[in-house]
């Protein structure tokens, strides 16, 4: 998986996917432009929305440090898992470097998310081509 791009105009609405061998690369949703939705939506100022979005994030995070799991019925659940030491390499010099134990966080999406991400992908799929298109043909 390749790095994000990111979208000078994507907070005005003027982001033009980039194409990368092939793949459409979507903009992305930075911090900022989930405060402007949260605020937009629940109608309130852009400072309040900044709080909650922080707030919620912090508790996000603290839990997660006190190892505890965080469920969010219809969305998914956040845990750590721990990561053991092993050798590595400096890619730089090749040297052998000891990389500690830590702990990661994880993310396991709800069936729910997981519907309502792929709603409609598998009927766009098995649907016929729309009229006025040109059918695709092998090279």
């Amino acid at each position: 998986m390749g790095s994000p791009m990111r979208f000078g105009g994507s907070r005005q609405g003027l982001a033009v996917p980039h194409e990368h061998a092939g793949l459409e690369r979507r903009a992305i949703m930075t911090k900022a432009d989930l405060i402007d939705e949260v605020s937009r939506l629940a109608e309130l100022t852009r400072k309040d929305s900044e709080v909650i979005v922080e707030t919620i994030f912090d508790s996000v995070v603290r839990s997660l440090r006190a190892g505890d799991k965080i469920e969010i019925r219809g969305f998914g659940s956040f845990r750590t898992r721990q990561r053991k030491a092993r050798m590595g390499r400096n890619p730089k010099t090749g040297e052998k470097v000891e990389v500690p134990a830590k702990k990661i966080p994880f993310f396991k999406p709800s069936k729910e998310l997981k519907d309502l991400v792929n709603e409609g992908i598998a009927e766009a799929a098995a649907a016929p081509p729309s009229p006025g298109t040109i059918p695709s043909t092998p090279a």
